[in-house]
């Protein structure tokens, strides 16, 4: 892609998890960014109970390669002594852009009042939030799409990106009809149980301008998540968006 249209992942982790292959080694990252024609790739560590030796390891990626990655907050609703001044350290001092939530280490509802705290803050900052979502399978009690529905008429000044966009087809149906119950809702693309069809279905039902793309690298290969959009029956103009111009506008790029 060009300047003028980048390829902007919204989805990957850095952080050692062993039995997934998932290592720490940002210049590999960007090797593989490169091959997959990546621009830039918003990361985060959610591997750690310990917010902030997550966000430290996101921060030594940004300063291997700063032109490369993007840093994705992590907080945990467990600690809420320590969540607001973990955001305000890694949005003001360290310079990330998004955060990220993750119910299934949390084992508690995205409507749960333990993320009332985290969720008032994003709202006053206007700040993007990205939560895994998917329905059909165990614990999508947890962050089902309809639950995002709630949160963003909740807090409409946040924007709430729903990762993997529901993951099976149910939840891809879910999750269309929840971006069409706010305007501040949007749909992330990686997912390995995406079928024929699922961009397109997605881009008609959200719109070009709601739907985001993300690899969920190192997990998923990012070679395939970017084939999809490219290969989909999407016009040009929305695979451009998709592929990074909607990321560039949402996080202020």
């Amino acid at each position: 892609m060009t300047d003028a249209n980048p390829v902007i992942d919204l989805h990957a982790h850095a952080g050692r998890w062993g039995s997934v292959a998932v290592d720490d080694d940002p210049d590999r990252y960007v090797e593989i960014m490169d091959e997959a024609g990546i621009d830039q790739t918003c990361i985060n560590c959610i591997f750690h109970g310990d917010a902030s030796t997550g966000n430290d390891a996101v921060a030594r990626f940004i300063d291997r390669h700063p032109e490369r990655f993007i840093g994705v907050a992590f907080v945990n609703p467990h600690y809420p002594e320590e969540a607001i001044p973990e955001l305000e350290r890694a949005y003001d001092s360290l310079g990330f852009r998004m955060l990220k939530v993750y119910p299934p280490y949390a084992l508690i509802p995205l409507t749960d009042p333990a993320w009332e705290p985290i969720f008032e803050w994003c709202d006053a900052r206007s700040a993007v939030v990205m939560s895994h979502s998917d329905l059909g399978m165990a614990g999508n009690h947890l962050h089902r799409p309809r639950l995002f529905a709630e949160l963003a008429k909740r807090y409409t000044n946040a924007n709430w990106v729903l990762g993997h966009a529901g993951n099976a087809e149910a939840g891809r149906v879910e999750a269309v009809w929840a971006a069409k119950q706010a305007p501040n809702i949007y749909l992330e693309t990686a997912t390995s149980w995406g079928g024929n069809g699922a961009i397109e279905f997605l881009v008609g039902g959200a719109g070009q301008d709601r739907v985001l793309f993300g690899t969920d690298m190192p997990l998923m290969d990012a070679r395939y998540q970017v084939g999809r959009i490219a290969t989909s029956g999407i016009s040009d103009e929305a695979k451009h968006a998709v592929l990074g111009g909607n990321a560039a506008r949402l996080l202020g790029l």
